[in-house]
């Protein structure tokens, strides 16, 4: 009912944040969210819970079967605006918001319907799981960490690409004048210190970018964990590239595997970075 959220908005924002009626005394935002199809911004007005430094929104649409147009919405760009007063005055601020899966949702829903019943309601008169998002603060004065992370696997995904163009022109035959048919010492040393910027870059996520991630966004804890495991599997591939390297030159050594090994490589770390980008890239942005 556009009309009808358009008085709501139009209260919220004369009084302060304050809003008469059926909704007095409910904290309510605004969360302005952009269409997955027009492009177009879509203001909303929507209860919602403070949870430390976290703002709390829930998909109800009043109990209805489909989740509301705005949740859609942020699944297709979570990059959000958020208006909130005190009763005298608003604040706007730009925002990232996160689905909350798993027990933390559950937790967090029965929170809610325990402090608005209402919300005990709609979830029994439907059949979908009614989702809980997060809403969290952006600092434009933050450095871009997701937009260095893209940087750096673009340059990764460079070097990658030009060591494949360059092992595959050695074993093929296309070498430059003069050099020996396996694979010569400088093309072995960019082979291992491109395992070794793999293994730097994956540490540094490890021990210091995803514990960061879990603090400040408790959802992305399973997709962590999961990007953790491909860790472990693409470390596996390079120590087995390593252990291949050090055996080319020598007798019974078969570089057509070193060849099928780092193509292999690169498309898991293809994968994985796309996976990482997907997941991970709005909320280093806020960090």
């Amino acid at each position: 009912m556009p009309g009808w959220n358009d008085q709501i908005i139009e209260e919220f924002r004369g009084n302060g944040g304050k809003v008469g009626g059926m909704f007095e005394g409910t904290p309510l935002v605004l969360l302005t969210t952009t269409g997955a199809r027009t492009g177009r911004r879509h203001t909303t007005p929507l209860t919602c819970l403070r949870d430390g430094g976290r703002l709390l929104v829930f998909a109800s649409n009043a109990g209805a079967d489909r989740h509301p147009a705005w949740y859609g919405n942020l699944l297709a760009d979570p990059r959000v605006t958020v208006e909130i007063g005190d009763g005298a005055s608003i604040e706007t601020f730009d925002g990232l918001a996160r689905p909350v899966e798993g027990a933390e949702r559950d937790r967090l829903y029965a929170k809610v319907a325990e402090l608005i019943p209402a919300y005990a309601e709609y979830q029994d008169k439907t059949d979908r799981v009614i989702p809980v998002v997060a809403l969290y603060r952006s600092d434009p004065r933050t450095r871009a960490l997701g937009d260095e992370l893209v940087r750096i696997h673009r340059e990764l995904r460079r070097r990658l690409d030009e060591l494949l163009d360059d092992v595959d022109a050695h074993l093929a035959g296309n070498r430059p004048s003069g050099t020996p048919p396996a694979l010569d010492g400088q093309l072995r040393e960019r082979c291992l210190l491109f395992c070794e910027a793999v293994h730097g870059h994956h540490t540094n996520e490890t021990e210091r970018g995803f514990p960061l991630l879990e603090k400040r966004f408790p959802e992305l804890a399973p997709v962590l964990q999961e990007l953790r495991r491909e860790h472990d599997t693409l470390a596996r591939v390079r120590d087995d590239i390593e252990r291949v390297l050090a055996r080319l030159g020598a007798p019974g050594h078969d570089a057509g595997r070193l060849r099928d090994q780092l193509h292999a490589l690169a498309d898991r770390l293809r994968e994985h970075f796309a996976k990482e980008e997907r997941h991970l890239v709005d909320s280093l942005n806020t960090l």
